[in-house]
């Protein structure tokens, strides 16, 4: 196990969440529930349409300020995420992982009913239409 450590209690409490499973906030309109209050006002923005942080370029809106960020790197060119295996570069680290799935091979998503893998998630809900029967979106 990795010892953590934490400068302020409020930091172990909310981490020590992860391995109770306790998510003490909850949202008033959908009930869905939150480890750590701020998660819950991010949330929250989905039913109030609130976007506080704005693009100085383009003005596109985002709830979250991490996808400001990423949004940014779209101007800027910045592709920061870099694959050890072969050098291509991502502006999201996301796009990185799941490319780095075609070098190791690895398939993480699995489906329930005939235990076939997709190295992403999206193929995977693409492929459980063939057991269900439901149209593409």
């Amino acid at each position: 196990f990795l010892e953590a450590r934490f400068t302020q209690k409020s930091h172990l409490t909310s981490h020590m969440r992860i391995h109770t499973g306790e998510k003490p906030f909850s949202c008033n309109i959908c009930h869905k529930k939150f480890t750590v209050n701020s998660s819950l006002t991010t949330h929250k923005r989905i039913h109030t349409g609130e976007k506080p942080f704005s693009c100085t370029i383009c003005h596109k809106t985002f709830t979250v300020k991490s996808n400001l960020t990423s949004h940014m790197r779209i101007h800027t060119g910045r592709k920061p995420f870099v694959c050890l295996f072969c050098g291509k570069s991502f502006t999201k680290k996301a796009t990185l992982d799941q490319h780095i799935r075609i070098h190791t091979g690895e398939k993480p998503f699995s489906c329930t009913i005939c235990n076939k893998n997709f190295t992403v998630k999206s193929h995977l809900t693409s492929h459980m239409r063939i057991h269900t029967g439901d149209k593409p979106l």
